[in-house]
């Protein structure tokens, strides 16, 4: 990791440099001599890198060293990123140096360096002249280690683009322990709720047995219900309680006493049949886990607990009826394991050549599945004989100190890593335990810390992207969760990958758990190493003060997936006024638990290094002016702030800024103007246009200045006063914008607006061609058919909200892409016939094929709705035709004069209909 972060202190020092020599942002005499020096100095350590970072794991010296000069790297990313700074504020305030009539101070951190304030040109002179003399002791204690020079065989660090290979997850071996655990899950006992425990260790493929029993057709049908916990560490009763709800009652439960949801549950279950996995269970005190059982025993006779855990005292506190201890692989199965990755895709000679040492190297991972499988996908990009001998004989495998031996070829795989990636690993150790990695978010952290660049005009969240999927490839992301398109938007680590990674980062991401019952050990730490910590709060009003003497600290993340508490009121001050080299901060809300903080106090902009700041679902109602001097920021998320006002107005100075996450912030009142100087925004997903003449907010043409990507949603474009001066439509040109939600509303006080004013106005408002998802909302049009509807080849999602005065849906079933439709409140609309298939007078051949691509389709709330019946099908008059042939779901909500469904509905016996609130079509469905 050393590596990676010299690396990018070298590229950065050499940037900074030249853009401020560009910019005249000049150091006092003799430090030219200093950066020169500083530059030499990383230079020759980078060269020994590759055997440092090799030798550490067995020669103790060595990692001290490199730890040494990690810190001190850190210290040069801090200098550097001040002077950056400086340069990006001459550059937008007009801001000169000690040499001109103005001077400019900041405050910083003595901490790290030990001066007072100073004139800016000269506290980074003297921070760098402080760095360099830290360098040069770290760079002559190199010398007494005799390292060797050795270059990478990679070409380049970048990344290669790869096929995300999502592999079968298919169970292999284990066929004893799985006959075992599903005859005692199927046998009758006397107990009232027994207990069956998996204990093995870390990789050994618990889990995996516990999954099979969980989705094991036999044992399906033998329960009427079957819930997953994944319990972890801490053994949080409150969640796992209000979890087993969820599972039970489809939803939670607004109970905040422990006793009321133990109470809930008995209920629950009194004629219930259950099967309760509880997954990853260490907790070992009897106390927390009796209440929790006691209520559980209220089911029907025959319920089945099944836990997990890596302790066989905890299965015996719990009092486990059985213990399965979970054996390894044996040699065959591990293989199976093995060769299943790695000779995925090769050509059969090249698996024959590379069978006999492929079984060496499988039998060393000691029949752990984890590793087999680690170790598989590394070596799949391993193409010849040589590399693979080059593993089988690394000095790895012959490692003592590491506690578990599958972190030998989980570090074979790590070793193997580009270093512009290692760093992104390892990050991955400040969140906990069984913590969904969101794809999104983790690259904008990883973008945040340096990690990820732009790179040969790519930016850098596709950058971001690869090196996600190339984590993956390599199996170090598992448990992979997709949205409706099949696309990957979040993962799981491995607990011993997660394990792994922790012990790789040395305690420099951390997450710390409070509760009030002992302060954190956060003095166990080394707060100098110290760099990413995410805080779960457990107890309200606790925060551990001892936290601020973490002053390297580059992020702070607030856990609210986990936290029952908001953090206090009183501490934002002091965490922006004393922790600034922080480069990422989320201090998010979730539901209730941050209401009371209402304001963002104006110490935010003291953190100059911030790269990403999460507020999101905050009960703020505005933003500190002082946030717009945060010139680094590249994300600022404040979705779910319902009751942000306004923004700020100095916007225009965030020239970094690329993505503003403002989704659900209903009560904005426009968009400040200076955000259409923004050439750096990809992400703005909630656009309002105001409902005056303010100079203040951007207007609607204001879009045309810039490249949004994904979605956008542009609310109360009512309030648009004249269609014409919006003639020159910004939208088209939108190329990278895959979703766009029109909302026709208007202020409260605005003006009456006139049919064919929406009419025009949508007209007008044509997106690009490449669009697939589309949503109008209270359109007062009388016809939805703009000239470019019928051009969106790409339409995959179509919603039609609200549109109140329209008589007639258009032609959607020329859509070829259409797969989801929703048509809701189109209080006007009586019937549904041809006109919703083609356009009138169509010259379509009489063979023709219909939404032929539509899998979903819902009607909801169409009080007025008579008739659904195509003219063309009627008898004597049919034509070849075929209408919705994908069809799987269809849903009718709340229209009470619906008569009856088209044939096509009718004969489909695929289709899975929810209709509710139709009492007229309850008795033609039945017959």
């Amino acid at each position: 990791m050393a590596e990676a972060l010299v690396s990018a202190v070298l590229e950065q020092l050499i940037s900074v440099v030249g853009e401020g020599i560009q910019q005249k942002v000049r150091l006092v005499v003799g430090v030219d001599k200093e950066v020169k020096k500083l530059s030499s100095n990383l230079e020759a350590i980078q060269a020994v890198l590759v055997d440092a970072e090799a030798r550490q794991v067995t020669e103790t010296a060595v990692g001290r060293w490199l730890d040494q000069l990690k810190q001190a790297s850190y210290d040069i990313e801090d200098v550097l990123d001040e002077w950056n700074y400086a340069i990006l504020k001459q550059e937008l305030e007009g801001v000169e140096d000690a040499a001109g009539p103005k001077k400019v101070c900041f405050f910083f951190p003595s901490y790290c360096f030990s001066f007072k304030q100073v004139s800016l040109r000269n506290d980074i002179a003297i921070k760098i002249k402080e760095v360099n003399e830290n360098l040069d002791f770290i760079t002559k204690q190199k010398e007494r280690y005799s390292f060797n020079a050795i270059t990478r065989v990679e070409k380049s660090e970048r990344v290669q683009t790869t096929s995300f290979v999502d592999v079968s997850e298919e169970m292999c071996g284990q066929n004893v322990c799985k006959n075992i655990l599903k005859d005692k899950l199927c046998a009758s006992t006397e107990q009232r709720l027994p207990i069956i425990s998996l204990i093995g260790m870390g990789g050994i493929g618990k889990t995996t047995l516990a999954q099979f029993a969980y989705n094991d057709d036999m044992l399906i049908n033998s329960f009427d219900k079957r819930i997953w916990v994944c319990v972890s560490e801490p053994f949080d009763e409150y969640r796992i309680a209000k979890a087993i709800i969820e599972v039970l009652e489809g939803s939670t439960l607004n109970l905040n006493e422990l006793q009321s949801l133990h109470e809930h549950i008995s209920t629950s279950i009194q004629r219930m049949k259950f099967f309760l996995v509880l997954d990853d269970v260490w907790n070992e005190d009897f106390r927390k886990w009796e209440p929790l059982y006691r209520c559980l025993k209220n089911g029907v006779h025959g319920s089945k607990i099944l836990i997990t855990t890596r302790k066989e005292s905890v299965a015996k506190i719990m009092g486990s009826m059985d213990i399965i201890n979970v054996q390894g692989l044996n040699d065959d199965e591990c293989w199976l394991v093995f060769k299943r990755l790695a000779f995925f895709g090769r050509p059969f000679e090249e698996c024959e050549r590379l069978e006999e040492i492929g079984k060496n190297i499988s039998s060393k991972c000691q029949g752990l599945p984890l590793a087999a499988k680690t170790l598989g996908s590394f070596l799949r990009f391993k193409k010849g004989w040589e590399e693979w001998k080059r593993v089988l004989d690394s000095e790895s495998w012959k490692l003592k100190e590491i506690k578990e031996e599958v972190f030998q070829p989980l570090l074979l795989s790590y070793n193997d890593l580009p270093c512009i990636i290692k760093r992104c690993f390892v990050y991955c150790a400040i969140f906990p335990k069984d913590c969904i990695l969101e794809k999104d978010k983790l690259i904008k952290l990883w973008m945040a810390q340096g990690y990820v660049k732009e790179e040969e005009n790519k930016a850098m969240e596709i950058v971001g992207e690869e090196y996600f999927d190339y984590l993956a490839s390599r199996s170090l992301f598992q448990e992979f969760r997709k949205d409706d398109e099949n696309n990957v938007i979040g993962c799981k680590m491995h607990d011993l990958v997660h394990d792994f990674a922790q012990f790789l980062n040395k305690n420099e991401c951390v997450h710390i758990e409070v509760d009030d019952s002992k302060e954190p050990l956060i003095s166990s730490f080394n707060c100098e190493k110290v760099c990413h910590v995410m805080i779960t709060i457990c107890s309200e009003g606790l925060f551990p003060d001892t936290l601020f003497s973490l002053r390297m600290m580059h992020s702070f993340l607030y856990n609210n997936e986990d936290s029952r508490h908001s953090l206090p009121l009183n501490i934002l001050p002091k965490l922006f006024g004393e922790l600034i080299c922080l480069r990422a901060l989320s201090i998010t809300g979730k539901w209730r638990l941050n209401s009371l903080i209402k304001e963002i106090p104006k110490e935010v902009g003291k953190l100059i290094h911030l790269r990403y700041l999460n507020l999101r679902s905050l009960n703020v109602r505005k933003l500190p002016e002082a946030l717009c001097g945060l010139y680094n920021l590249q994300t600022l998320d404040i979705s779910h702030c319902h009751q942000l006002e306004e923004l700020p107005q100095g916007m225009e100075k965030l020239i970094n800024l690329r993505h503003l996450e403002n989704d659900e912030t209903w009560s904005l009142e426009y968009i400040p103007k200076g955000i259409q100087r923004l050439s750096n925004l990809r992400t703005l997903r909630y656009f309002v246009v105001s409902g005056s003449n303010d100079e203040k907010a951007c207007s609607l043409e204001g879009l045309k200045y810039l490249n949004l990507f994904g979605e956008l949603r542009i609310k109360r474009l009512g309030n648009v006063s004249d269609v014409e001066e919006v003639k020159a439509s910004p939208l088209k040109s939108h190329e990278n914008l895959v979703g766009l939600g029109l909302d026709f509303n208007k202020d409260i006080d605005g003006r009456e607006r006139r049919n064919e004013e929406d009419e025009a106005l949508l007209e007008i408002l044509q997106p690009s061609l490449n669009l697939e998802k589309l949503k109008i909302v209270s359109y007062r049009g009388n016809t939805i058919l703009p000239n470019w509807m019928m051009s969106l080849t790409k339409l995959r999602h179509l919603t039609l909200d609200g549109c109140s005065n329209c008589k007639h849906l258009p032609p959607l079933g020329e859509l070829s892409s259409l797969e989801y439709l929703v048509i809701s409140e189109m209080k006007s609309l009586k019937s549904v016939s041809n006109e919703f298939l083609r356009k009138e007078n169509d010259g379509t051949s009489s063979s023709s094929v219909f939404f032929p691509k539509l899998k979903r389709i819902q009607f909801l709330l169409m009080f007025e709705w008579e008739e659904w019946d195509y003219g063309i099908t009627r008898v004597g008059e049919e034509e070849d035709i075929t209408i919705m042939p994908s069809l799987v779901f269809l849903l009718i909500y709340e229209c009470p004069k619906l008569k009856a469904l088209p044939k096509h509905l009718v004969r489909n016996t695929r289709l899975k209909k929810d209709i509710s609130h139709c009492p007229r079509l309850v008795y033609p469905l039945r017959r």
